[in-house]
């Protein structure tokens, strides 16, 4: 049994029940139900549709989420998510790298990395060395000034903790940001890159060994394995290239609002919903929201 899943912003909610019924009686799906009325529905289905990337390109250029999932353990028990252009709206080597007069330049090899076009690491120590001898104390600044939220994400972390389930924020980028999101978001641990200073200056290096693709699959397995889950019971959410190993191992890997070719080699992609499609894929009502 399938469960097709059509959602869509949720600032400007445009799911009409004669688009879902329809879609439903071509693919002689189950009754509707309603997740969240005008944003979010799901209706069960005998099979897999021939005809579901067809069916989901014309979606997109109307505003709207199609996902076809396994209905069976679609519910998980576990939440691992990316932080930069996932949890939080920015980048923050973008950030820092702005402060530092060095935006352009930096923004230009990020796009380039989480597209896969350079390989993360290179990429990472090259940005890195361009903030040298920035003042430590732009971190707090760029925290306090320049970070927000991905909307979704306190409802998204909230409810699955309610729920008995653990979220781990796993991060290409720095401590010293991962610390204060997941705190605020309630993530029960996080892990990433630490910048080294000396006399209150960034060097322009980070600690090793370097937190990229195969660590994010490295904490997976760890995570689970401590907590005596298995992969299958994991949801994970990233956007770039270095998110692709792990979303790959995650019985639900979600690519959100994610760099094209890294869109193209997911099953699962939300253009249009925000973190909160997530709690909607796993069949939960937006009355059974938590977090907020």
């Amino acid at each position: 049994m399938y469960i097709a899943t059509l959602l869509t912003d949720p600032t400007k909610p445009s799911l009409g029940v004669p688009l879902v019924d329809s879609l439903r009686n071509a693919w002689g799906g189950g009754e509707g139900v309603w997740l969240s009325p005008d944003e979010a529905a799901e209706f069960s289905l005998p099979e897999m549709p021939d005809n579901r990337w067809d069916v989901w390109a014309d979606l997109q250029q109307m505003g709207v989420d199609l996902v076809v999932q396994r209905a069976e353990g679609r519910r998980k028990k576990m939440l691992l998510a990316d932080m930069d252009s996932t949890m939080i709206q920015q980048e923050c080597i973008d950030e820092l790298a702005d402060e530092a007069g060095v935006g352009d330049r930096v923004k230009d090899i990020t796009a380039r990395a989480m597209n896969g076009e350079l390989g993360f690491e290179g990429a990472l120590t090259e940005r890195v060395g361009l903030l040298q001898g920035l003042d430590e104390a732009v971190i707090a600044k760029v925290l306090a000034e320049r970070i927000t939220l991905m909307p979704g994400g306190l409802e998204l972390v909230g409810t699955m903790r309610a729920n008995g389930g653990y979220a781990a924020l796993v991060s290409g980028g720095f401590t010293a940001f991962t610390a204060k999101v997941g705190a605020e978001l309630g993530f029960d641990e996080n892990h990433a890159n630490t910048l080294l200073v000396e006399g209150g200056k960034l060097t322009g290096d980070v600690q090793r060994p370097i937190l990229g693709r195969q660590a994010k699959v490295d904490a997976l397995e760890r995570i689970t394995t401590r907590l005596g889950l298995s992969e299958s019971e994991v949801i994970a959410v990233g956007d770039g290239a270095n998110d692709l190993g792990m979303l790959g191992r995650a019985g639900t890997g979600v690519a959100l609002h994610a760099k094209p070719s890294v869109a193209e080699q997911c099953d699962i992609r939300i253009n249009h919903g925000d973190l909160t499609a997530l709690l909607y894929l796993q069949g939960y009502a937006r009355s059974e929201f938590a977090g907020v």
